[in-house]
């Protein structure tokens, strides 16, 4: 590899760092002084594409890659609330995408290019899943925003709700709005309870 190729990565990494620091700025809307980051939002909206692709039949590591870019314009246009909608042009993220990468190698350059191209086509069902991926996620970030007791937050629910087009994302958002986000907790204990009295089954039986 080049210096300058190199360099072209080196300089994309320090601009995707920003997304660490841009707020999804929807959420001060609402009252939530310090809402989540872009890049903690996509990480979770990567994992989430990756397990509901999994249950689809879809290639899980496609999806998650998706859903890693899905957001990554924004260290050039802002995260956008719904209400600047009427107010301005909707962005191309492909263009966008593309300006991001031009210091980048061919392949590298290539590889991002193409997932962003494939999420904004919605054609793949990798790609639906992502996008199911980045729905799911604000409504279960709703959830553990209204769990501590942020009001005014039921709209987000309700709209991302409406997006879902899946049903293992349907089903999966379901579930998220009738259980606690404190549930893994006391899933694991379940667990561990489970695993205690086995061992002592099996010691018995020894």
């Amino acid at each position: 590899m080049t210096h300058t190729a190199a360099s072209g990565i080196a300089a994309f990494t320090f601009e995707m760092g920003v997304l660490k620091r841009l707020r999804r700025s929807g959420w001060w809307q609402v009252g939530v002084r310090d809402p989540e980051s872009v890049a903690e939002h996509s990480l979770r909206v990567a994992q989430l594409a990756a397990l509901l692709a999994a249950e689809e039949g879809a290639d899980p590591a496609r999806a998650a890659y998706l859903a890693l870019w899905h957001d990554s314009q924004e260290t050039r246009i802002t995260d956008l609330p719904h209400t600047a909608r009427p107010y301005v042009t909707k962005p191309d993220n492909v263009a966008v995408t593309r300006d991001q990468v031009a210091p980048l190698p061919a392949a590298a350059a290539a590889t991002v290019v193409d997932a962003v191209t494939e999420f904004e086509a919605q054609q793949t069902p990798e790609a639906r899943c992502a996008r199911d991926a980045d729905k799911l996620e604000c409504l279960v970030q709703a959830v553990e925003y209204r769990h501590g007791g942020q009001a005014g937050v039921q709209e987000w629910i309700d709209s991302s709700y409406a997006a879902l087009r899946t049903e293992v994302a349907k089903r999966v958002a379901d579930a998220a709005l009738s259980l606690s986000p404190m549930s893994w907790r006391d899933m694991s204990r379940q667990d561990m309870r489970g695993q205690d009295v086995s061992r002592q089954d099996t010691s018995r039986q020894g």
